[in-house]
């Protein structure tokens, strides 16, 4: 199955299938960026939210992968998984460049697209996406952002880990 989404009002093609909402939430294992390996199962006990973006180098990224940083401060029994396919170097660099200390996950093989559903082939990237899953594993909200220039929507997914 394939979903659409836009770029700057473009149509582009998501490839794969979303999980659905109320299931468990599909495991997978990716590289952090001291090249351990990071599983969704690691988390059980928590509330997880997954925070899925193109690039790390471009504006609406960096604004989404800072703010989620700020926010899980203040939230109890939570983790904030930052996931894309840029390089582990990508990643360290940004994270060096804005003093953020966050679990940063690069999917060089396509497996977490794959599972979630999110791979863009026309920009050769994850689809910016959200997802919140509770202690159990179940998948509350998901939310495929349907431009990619534009930020998800912070506060509906903040109001299910709340």
């Amino acid at each position: 199955m394939t979903n659409q989404i836009t770029l700057k009002g473009e149509p582009i093609v998501v490839e794969g299938t979303l999980p659905t909402v109320g299931e468990p939430a599909p495991q997978f294992t990716l590289k952090d960026l001291d090249n351990k390996e990071v599983s969704l199962s690691d988390f059980k006990g928590k509330r997880v939210l997954v925070s899925v973006f193109p690039d790390i180098n471009t504006r609406v990224c960096d604004i989404q992968t800072v703010r989620f940083f700020q926010i899980s401060k203040d939230l109890e029994n939570t983790v904030i998984l930052n996931i894309s396919n840029n390089t582990k170097e990508d990643l360290e660099s940004w994270c060096a460049t804005k003093g953020v200390d966050a679990i940063m996950l690069h999917d060089d093989e396509k497996t977490f697209a794959e599972t979630y559903g999110l791979w863009l082939p026309k920009l050769e990237a994850l689809a910016r996406s959200i997802f919140v899953i509770d202690e159990d594993g179940t998948l509350l909200y998901r939310e495929l952002v349907p431009e990619t220039a534009q930020e998800p929507d912070y506060d509906t997914a903040l109001s299910y880990l709340q």
